[in-house]
């Protein structure tokens, strides 16, 4: 492989094209458990019909786990948007349209939304009266079976250059309830100062899906505690601040 051209740095990984491959490379240390869990929920999602670029192979290079997929040669949503701020509204609707195709799919041995949240709510440094207050919200919330992204913003979507649109990054897909999803793309947008597009993006989502807003602000806190656990000092603040709010305008 020829891993000269790299495509993206992320946390503790680094992404590198080879030709019509895409390469991901995890840095040492990263849990074997979690790189064969992402490469099988993209063959997961592959089989619901998704246009997604394929797994082509796991593998190790130089001591380090690596998922090959197909390279989609585009643009990111995130990089249209900054080239074209004019056409944001057209792009942001593109986006909730793809999200929305992706509730419209189902996967039944994904796992289960609620019990990743759970799992990360507990993993939090909340007091115990929090954490059990935001457990019994997230129990008392409807169970769905819908495929969920975990992580659906404007930079993992690439449209090709036919104009075909690509979803990335599938690590943390899982089925549940699609609003829990939208919350999350909501938090994504305000982390990256975006509180625009994130009024926007809620506005056409909710608009679009026949969703009351306040349902999906429900989620909000349950959402930013079980995200809190990852992520740098300041998005953890940033959070964790949402976490107290129970009632929004």
């Amino acid at each position: 492989m020829k891993l000269d051209r790299v495509i993206a740095v992320r946390n503790n990984k680094t992404i590198y094209r080879d030709g019509d491959k895409c390469v991901k490379v995890f840095n040492e240390g990263f849990s074997k458990a979690d790189i064969l869990n992402e490469a099988l929920n993209q063959a997961r999602i592959e089989e619901t019909g998704l246009n997604i670029p394929k797994v082509l192979e796991v593998t190790m290079i130089d001591g380090k786990w690596a998922i090959v997929t197909e390279y989609i040669k585009g643009k990111t949503l995130a990089q249209l948007m900054n080239e074209n701020p004019e056409k944001k509204d057209e792009y942001l609707e593109l986006m909730v349209n793809l999200q929305l195709e992706v509730h419209s799919k189902t996967s039944p041995l994904l796992n289960k939304l609620k019990d990743k949240m759970n799992r990360k709510i507990s993993q939090t440094d909340l007091d115990a009266t929090t954490r059990y207050d935001l457990h019994t919200r997230l129990e008392s919330m409807p169970k769905h079976t819908k495929v969920c992204h975990g992580d659906f913003n404007p930079s993992n979507i690439i449209i090709a250059e036919d104009g075909t649109p690509y979803i990335l990054d599938w690590a943390h897909a899982t089925q549940g309830n699609a609003s829990a999803d939208a919350a999350r793309t909501y938090l994504l947008f305000w982390l990256n100062g975006d509180i625009d597009g994130a009024k926007k993006y809620l506005d056409l989502f909710c608009e679009k899906s026949n969703t009351a807003k306040q349902y999906v602000q429900k989620w909000m806190p349950i959402v930013a505690a079980s995200q809190s656990v990852k992520g740098n000092e300041k998005e953890r603040e940033f959070l964790l601040s949402w976490v107290s709010v129970v009632d929004y305008e």
